[in-house]
């Protein structure tokens, strides 16, 4: 697995309790059977390595992550029928005795059932062994060790499709980002007491298959650990489009904490002109540490950057974003501007966050406005900014209009 793969991606690959249940599989078996070492191996660059092991005292005889070369151990006997499944005594198999991991170990019987994967492509063993010779094991014991088998077989497909669902995923964001593969459009910021347009939100629109929505796709390179790399992308192409914003206003770009506190972005947006800059931090992000945050921040808004919380009063954050990162804009997220016009307590709410920001120096932007009467609404609330699909549309030409606009 590639390094740059984070803890959290990989948490989404391997359930814990898949471990566990195989883990109990193996000591149960173990047990039921009397014998020394059980174990569930995957067949690796042919190499036999030990993925779950039960054997209490025998450590270090045989552990998780150690392995064997499949030419020294019984494995492609097995497969290949020249050893039976189950061996009472290895001394009367003639392949047995030749294997010199026989006398090594000591291995004097030993039961191992074959684990497939979906395709029918094997895995590895389900195994287990004693030094000594176990006449007692019968027919009737390998078929109780299949069903032990069976269950971490089940777990161990369950893996294998959640790891090819993991590089299907992976390999689809790498290639949106290697190729570009999304459009930037531009929705206008609109100041509600002139109604001219204060700036532009930058958006992504995703061309590549599956055509998705866009938090679909950011969502999914959080997920398998590319969100730095997906986020940087847009934003670098968004940032691009600087100079055909006009000197009064400005591009609000959106980045998660956990990209804005990497080396990475912060020397990548040392080439712009963060003056006509708003970075958006979504109140849904978990921030670990907002010293952090707020460090990361200090230098970028020496050079004119300006910081909104995006979608307040959504996420689990509540107002902590707010009181933390002390914020040029506070953008009220659409649940809160829908039916403003005819819900107390959302006007109680916005009313509640307009009070906020007059004793401070942060500005409302309220989003989602897509009805007159919910734009009177906020402006009678004395939200300073909108933007919605009544106010306008995103579009990859809104920079031009503007600059029409204005030169006319």
């Amino acid at each position: 697995m590639p390094p740059s793969i984070s803890s959290r991606a990989l948490e989404n690959i391997h359930d814990p309790n898949d471990r566990n249940v195989i883990d109990s599989a193996l000591d149960a078996i173990r047990n039921h059977l009397g014998m020394s070492v059980a174990y569930l191996s995957e067949f690796v660059d042919g190499r036999s390595v030990f993925r779950n092991v039960s054997a209490p005292g025998l450590e270090e005889l045989i552990d998780v992550g150690d392995s064997q070369s499949l030419d020294d151990v019984y494995c492609q006997h097995i497969l290949e029928g020249r050893l039976p499944e189950l061996i009472p005594d290895t001394s009367q198999e003639p392949i047995c005795r030749a294997l010199p991991i026989t006398e090594a170990i000591p291995i004097g019987s030993h039961m191992s059932i074959p684990i497939r994967l979906p395709d029918g492509r094997a895995y590895g063993m389900f195994c287990c062994l004693s030094p000594a010779p176990n006449l007692s094991l019968n027919s009737r014991d390998l078929e109780t060790m299949r069903m032990f088998a069976d269950l971490a077989a089940a777990q161990v497909q369950k893996d294998h499709l959640a790891r090819q669902d993991f590089e299907v995923k992976r390999a689809r964001i790498q290639n949106a980002v290697a190729d570009f593969s999304f459009n930037i459009v531009f929705q206008p910021i609109v100041d509600l007491l002139s109604m001219h347009t204060a700036g532009f939100e930058s958006l992504s629109r995703f061309s590549a298959e599956p055509v998705r929505a866009p938090d679909i796709w950011f969502n999914e390179a959080a997920e398998v650990g590319l969100s730095a790399e997906l986020e940087l992308s847009a934003i670098e192409a968004a940032l691009q489009n600087l100079d055909r914003i006009s000197a009064d206003a400005y591009l609000s770009v959106n980045v998660s904490p956990t990209t804005l506190l990497t080396d990475t972005f912060q020397s990548r947006m040392r080439s712009f002109d963060l003056s006509k800059v708003v970075l958006e931090i979504t109140e849904h992000a978990v921030i670990e540490d907002y010293d952090d945050v707020t460090k990361a921040l200090k230098d970028l808004r020496h050079r004119g950057l300006r910081v909104a919380v995006d979608d307040a009063g959504a996420g689990h954050s509540s107002l902590r974003h707010i009181v933390q990162l002390d914020p040029e804009f506070i953008k009220l997220d659409m649940s809160l501007t829908r039916n403003v016009d005819s819900d107390l307590a959302r006007r109680a709410l916005v009313s509640a966050l307009v009070f906020y920001t007059r004793e401070t120096s942060a500005q409302i932007i309220a989003e989602g406005i897509e009805t007159a009467s919910e734009l009177e609404t906020l402006k009678l609330l004395g939200v300073s900014r909108g933007q919605g699909y009544y106010l306008g549309k995103p579009s990859a030409d809104a920079l031009d209009a503007l600059k029409r606009q204005r030169a006319g």
